[in-house]
């Protein structure tokens, strides 16, 4: 007994160490974390609309019975990587038709329209989640995550992580396509 009290912390250490090398693995994706939402109807939820943007609020409401899947987006004024991310999603908006919501999450309104009037506004609907419940709600482990939801209300694909670069726009659009295509074919 003595022997295994002895070798206990050792093995405390060694399983704590092991969890740290496989968080550093280069080849592990954060992204291929599965969301529990994903198949499952969008959480209930009604936004105010944010103050000085000139469109209206969001809630769950606006996710059902649309003709195609929306994409809805969880951004901040003070993240980096919406601001990085926006102009791609700008392009889906306005080359690819795509609806575009949003989920501005504890943001001091003034600054999200001062962002917004800055970069451009391709957000049809945005809902003001000061307090970021309906954020949590939504899974969200950081902003920007997106979530593309099919016209029941469905959530079909979940980008956790700012929409950039070759490979992440390529995923994006992908599932994108699939949602259109399920919705073609129902």
């Amino acid at each position: 007994m003595q022997r295994f009290l002895f070798a206990l912390p050792l093995l405390v250490a060694l399983v704590f160490g092991g969890f740290f090398l496989w968080g550093l693995n280069p080849e592990r994706d954060p992204n291929a974390i599965p969301s529990v939402l994903i198949s499952r109807p969008a959480p209930d939820f009604e936004l105010p609309p944010v103050d000085g943007v000139d469109v209206p609020g969001f809630s769950r409401a606006d996710l059902s019975g649309n003709d195609g899947p929306v994409v809805v987006n969880i951004f901040a004024s003070w993240c980096v990587p919406c601001r990085a991310e926006h102009s791609v999603l700008t392009r889906f908006v306005e080359e690819d038709g795509v609806r575009l919501f949003g989920i501005n999450y504890q943001d001091q309104p003034e600054d999200a329209a001062r962002w917004l009037d800055e970069l451009g506004n391709p957000y049809e609907r945005i809902g003001s989640d000061i307090d970021g419940r309906v954020a949590i709600d939504w899974g969200l482990t950081g902003v920007p995550e997106t979530f593309i939801v099919g016209p029941d209300g469905t959530i079909l694909f979940k980008q956790i992580g700012p929409i950039l670069g070759d490979d992440a726009i390529r995923a994006f659009t992908t599932a994108l396509e699939q949602a259109q295509a399920s919705v073609a074919g129902s």
